[in-house]
Order: structure tokens, then sequence, then C-alpha cells
């Protein structure tokens, strides 16, 4: 398929997990894509890799919880590419542990990349998504639908991006905007693979973030995103759509 054939895609937390599969994806399917991460290293990575497979990639390291990074980068995806067409905002961090044990310190950390990143990012990109008359694919999760266990503060920032998506969605609407969310569960990647539990944690509550047909890679979520941002999806706005092999059905 080349549904993004000439097309600029700006994907944040590019280099592992959803976005790393998301940005792989969308230019195997002909998008030039703009590769952000803070980490440098891997995020080269990925875009070596997306180039070794004959794909269009630029990186760009950029801070998103950073006001100042995030619209430096913004302005280099529009400078070096000519604008934008898709975001794919995946950039996120996760922290778990005992609700009441928190320190406002991790809190602040989940809010400031998880929230106020995706706030950040999307609001310096809609102008040229306006121009472009384009679309937004920000990262929820199944904690902004159902109570997470020892994820209370993550599921508290992904039910904010809910919120914001859905208000970008009516709001954009008509001058030709589209935003959406794609809620994953039960997903393996980097950060669930090296995620550490309380050490007295129940484990008879882990059934209610499991899946029911076994956890699955990050290109799982990756497809829907492709079809969400592609004019696949073109009647799809304000929705979250679970990629949870069954969890909360």
């Amino acid at each position: 398929m080349t549904r993004f054939q000439g097309k600029n895609v700006f994907v944040s937390g590019a280099a592992s997990g959803i976005g790393q599969a998301a940005a792989k994806r969308l230019a195997a399917e002909g998008a030039t894509c703009f590769c952000t991460d803070i980490n440098q290293a891997m995020l080269q990575a990925t875009v070596d890799d997306i180039k070794a497979n004959g794909g269009s990639a630029v990186a760009h390291v950029m801070d998103i919880s950073d006001e100042s990074s995030v619209n430096e980068a913004v302005a280099a995806c529009q400078s070096q590419l000519g604008g934008m067409d898709v975001l794919v905002n995946m950039a996120g961090v996760l922290k778990m542990t005992h609700f009441d044990q928190m320190e406002f310190s991790d809190w602040q950390r989940l809010v400031n990349i998880n929230l106020s990143g995706t706030f950040l990012l999307c609001k310096a990109s809609l102008p040229l998504l306006v121009e472009s008359k384009g679309n937004i694919v920000n990262a929820a999760s199944t904690s902004a639908l159902q109570g997470l266990p020892w994820g209370g503060a993550y599921g508290a920032t992904k039910g904010g991006v809910l919120a914001m998506t859905r208000g970008i969605a009516v709001e954009f609407a008509k001058r030709g905007v589209r935003a959406n969310a794609v809620c994953p569960g039960d997903i393996k990647t980097t950060m669930t693979d090296t995620l550490s539990l309380p050490n007295d944690a129940d484990f008879s509550l882990m059934g209610r973030i499991s899946s029911l047909t076994g956890p699955t890679g990050p290109e799982a979520v990756a497809s829907v995103i492709a079809m969400l941002a592609s004019e696949d999806g073109k009647h799809i706005t304000g929705e979250s759509i679970r990629v949870d092999g069954g969890t909360l059905a």
C-alpha cells in the first residue's frame, strides 16, 4: 500500500515502542517521517532502519515536555519537509506504584510528558495541519477507560489526552483537521518489558489488564494508526480505538 505517498508525517516517541512501529509502518506506505525522540542513539537507529528498507525519514532530537524544544522541532519539520500532513503523537512514560506512595516528582513527570507534551505538540502542529487539512493521532490507553492497578496517575494523564483529543476534533472539524486517539492495552514494548511493579503487588488484579488473546507487539497498534491517519479514516474524528485484544470487551 502507498496510502501516504507524498505525505509528511511527524512522529514523536519514534525511538522505540509504538512510536517506532508507527514510523516504520507509515514510511513503508510512502510517508516521509520526521522522527523525534529524546534518545538520540535509538532515534537514529529507527531512521537508519527506515532508510535501509527504502523509506524516507529524518531524525530530530526533541524533549516533548519542553515548549521551546517542541516549537523548534515543528519549525524544523516545516523547514526541512515543507509542511506536515499527519501528527502521530506517541511519546510517553509509565510509572506504576501504589497511588498513596507516588512521589509528586513522578506525578509531575507523567503529566509533563504524557499530557502537557501532547498539548504542546498538538498546539504547535495545528497551524500546519490546518494548512494541509491533515490529522492527529494521539496516544491514549485502556487505562483512560478502566482502573489500572498501581497506575492511577498514568491513567489520569491518558484520560486527559482523550478529552483533549475530542476537544480538538470538535473545534477544528470545520477547518479540515481530524483528531483521534488509540487506546493500546497489553502491548509488549521496551517500556512495558522494563516495567517494575510494587513488591507487594496483588497479582490477582492483573487479570483486569490482560488481553483475551495474549500480549502482542506494537505493530498491531501501528496498523490502526495507519488506518486512522490515512484516507481510509476520513470520516473518523473524535474517536478512541481500543487495541487491547478484548481486555475491555
